[in-house]
């Protein structure tokens, strides 16, 4: 009996298991680092090693999507991946640069891949209603892969020994190329030049940082992004450190996706509580998620992290959802949506790979994770300063415009 899938079908299951296998691994890394008596800090460090590739190539792995048959592409990003996973078995894991190689291999395999996933969305819809409807339905394979693979994954991170859950890892990538031949191939643009399109990369992250509503949006996301990574790493070290729990209990795993839980919330309120014409006022849920996080990580209670987490996460939500809105919006217009992504990712990795060494740095010098963890808050502090002086002048123009 052959089975089969629908193009669109398949491409949404092959980003599922690759998204599921991009969150499970960071739990997998952990229990290695555990394993082999590394401090809880250095998660950060290899944290940064997977950040690294989307900023060296950000600006040309858009062009080596357009170039090649997306297809194509979606299966070249998973099989780095597979060999960033095949390296765990075949590296030492007493050396901290050995595994940092094997999750920035992991991590160039996801900023090939990322590109592709989005861009194949027009060439596989016959029109704007199905793109609307296929984009919305990726973004939802997404939300519940980050979701299952912080989870589920962290579960079966925890409840197994390194090797298995690499092993698994590994089956997951494996069958996401697997469903990738069952999209069509459909050839790409051959005359892109990667040294004509690095170049307009940086003169298009220009103009978009010198309009106030991009630069606003642009800021306000890294600074989000930059939080939760940092916050994701450091939870992991809070949680058995603070509510004595034991770090290989999946527990760990499932208090740290209520961050993710929250997150959606906010997202699918956000609309309903920032009107899109004042986005701006998102800050203002960006300064309650800055106060919830410099005073959660004081209370040593389970289910008050809890909450405090998900209301994190659902504050974040609906922080991050109205300027990723202008930003597409407006990005579009001016640079074309498929370069605003890939500027937003560069700025947002930026600023996760200062976060996460600012981190590392900060409990090196032996502070402890909960003091690390309000340093990040003021961190995220300074940032919504800058915003809340952005929005004050967006204000001042509405008034005028009035008038």
């Amino acid at each position: 009996m052959t089975i089969r899938f629908q193009p669109l079908q398949a491409l949404y299951f092959t980003q599922f298991l690759s998204a599921f296998a991009d969150n499970m691994i960071l739990f997998v890394i952990a229990n290695l680092l555990r394993e082999n008596g590394f401090s809880p800090a250095l998660l950060a460090l290899v944290s940064i090693s997977f950040f690294l590739p989307y900023i060296v190539l950000a600006p040309i792995v858009g062009p080596f999507a357009d170039k090649l048959p997306k297809s194509v592409v979606l299966v070249i990003g998973n099989l780095i991946k597979v060999l960033g996973v095949l390296l765990l078995f075949l590296m030492d894991h007493s050396s901290i640069l050995l595994l940092m190689l094997c999750y920035f291999t992991v991590g160039v395999g996801a900023v090939v891949y990322s590109p592709a996933k989005y861009g194949i969305l027009p060439e596989l819809t016959k029109n704007e209603n199905e793109l609307f409807h296929a984009n919305a339905r990726i973004e939802a394979y997404t939300i519940i892969a980050i979701l299952t693979g912080i989870g589920g994954g962290g579960a079966i991170a925890a409840m197994t020994p390194p090797s298995v859950s690499s092993l698994i890892c590994l089956a997951l990538y494996s069958s996401s190329v697997l469903m990738t031949f069952f999209i069509p191939r459909i050839n790409g643009n051959r005359n892109i030049r990667y040294g004509t399109e690095a170049r307009r990369f940086f003169a298009n992250l220009n103009q978009l940082m010198r309009k106030p509503e991009t630069n606003f949006s642009l800021i306000g996301t890294g600074s989000f992004w930059m939080s939760s990574a940092v916050l994701r790493v450091a939870v992991l070290a809070w949680i058995p450190a603070s509510l004595g729990i034991d770090p290989n209990s999946f527990s760990v795993s499932l208090i740290l996706a209520t961050t993710s839980i929250g997150i959606i919330i906010g997202a699918f309120l956000a609309p309903k509580l920032v009107p899109l014409h004042r986005f701006y006022r998102s800050v203002v849920y960006g300064v309650f998620m800055c106060m919830l996080i410099l005073m959660f990580p004081w209370f040593h209670v389970t289910v008050v992290a809890i909450l405090f987490l998900l209301l994190v996460g659902f504050m974040g939500g609906v922080f991050i959802v109205p300027m990723n809105t202008v930003l597409q919006e407006e990005g579009k217009k001016m640079v074309g949506s498929g370069q605003t992504i890939a500027i937003q990712n560069f700025i947002e990795n930026v600023l996760m790979v200062v976060g996460s060494g600012i981190y590392y740095v900060i409990v090196y010098l032996g502070v402890s994770v909960s003091g690390a963890i309000v340093v990040q808050g003021l961190l995220l502090l300074l940032f919504l300063i800058y915003l809340r002086n952005q929005s004050e002048q967006f204000k001042r123009v509405q008034a005028i415009v009035k008038q």
